[in-house]
């Protein structure tokens, strides 16, 4: 007897990123944690040049606003609350993406993946859990060995739960 080849999982059929969307409610604060990865294997986010142009490239897109973030020389971790609820986390994303290429043509192994991964923090005890898996990032990659030596991270506009 022949088997049945497995159903699809009906929601990412004829897809090849996940999909996204922020359902934004009125009795709790709207908190995303996101996570973009260099397009290849890299060291260049983890850089001065690029923490600094990415700080100001995030203080001037400010449809949604960067609470703390941290850069990890592959990916970088932010969490981020609507401001202006016209622009979605995707245009934002791809904006602010846009902005840094632009900014960095003369580096052109400076990519980003096409996708990111983002999750809505639900309970002030999810957000202080993300919090502290971000910073513990650098000691995890055995980086630095206490989450405070660190100097790539920082705070643009405090998030309150």
């Amino acid at each position: 007897m022949e088997r049945a080849p497995p159903m699809p999982d009906p929601l990412h059929i004829g897809r090849k990123y996940p999909t996204h969307g922020v359902k934004i409610t009125s009795h709790q604060p709207t908190i995303i944690f996101l996570t973009v990865c260099a397009a290849r294997p890299a060291t260049w986010l983890a850089t001065p040049e690029t923490h600094t142009s990415l700080a100001e490239i995030w203080r001037a897109a400010d449809t949604w606003l960067v609470g703390d973030y941290l850069l990890m020389p592959d990916h970088l971790h932010l969490f981020c609350a609507p401001r202006d609820l016209a622009f979605t986390l995707d245009k934002w994303v791809t904006y602010w993406k846009r902005q840094f290429s632009r900014k960095h043509l003369h580096q052109p192994d400076w990519q980003w993946q096409r996708s990111y991964f983002d999750y809505r923090l639900r309970t002030p005890d999810d957000y202080r859990a993300k919090l502290e898996y971000v910073r513990q990032n650098p000691v995890r990659k055995s980086l630095v060995p206490t989450p405070d030596l660190w100097p790539h991270r920082g705070t643009i506009h405090p998030l309150r739960w």
